[in-house]
């Protein structure tokens, strides 16, 4: 059993050095917190950088609504952020990614799917930080 147990994590460490291979972007995560002045003792929230130049891959894929008009089916694009599993950005969090000569600022829209060899995140495209 140990040798199947070990046979699976190399396996899994072979898988996640190509997935790694793949990340052509880098990215930057902000999140929202509360920060006290150990001054003044008044709490404010404020963006704060959590991650900084973290390899990363944004993926593009359209997906076709369930609801149709007689002219044409509505598609909507899902964006998803691929990096290592190592990480944990939360929900809501500000997320600035370069790749391909293009820096375009979204927000984490969902909970991480997250597997040995890398996560998933579904992003959105950011208007408050536009």
């Amino acid at each position: 059993m140990e040798m199947i147990a070990d046979a699976i994590k190399q396996a899994q460490a072979l898988a996640r050095k190509a997935q790694e291979a793949t990340y052509d972007g880098r990215c930057t995560v902000m999140e929202h917190q509360k920060l006290k002045d150990p001054k003044t003792r008044i709490t404010t929230e404020k963006d704060v950088v959590v991650l900084e130049d973290e390899p990363c891959r944004l993926s593009y894929s359209s997906v076709s609504a369930v609801d149709q008009t007689e002219s044409a089916a509505k598609t909507a694009q899902v964006t998803k952020l691929f990096l290592s599993p190592d990480v944990q950005i939360k929900p809501g969090a500000k997320i600035t990614v370069t790749q391909a000569g293009r820096t375009r600022t979204y927000e984490c829209g969902s909970v991480a799917a997250v597997y040995p060899t890398h996560q998933e995140i579904v992003l959105q495209l950011s208007e408050r930080y536009a």
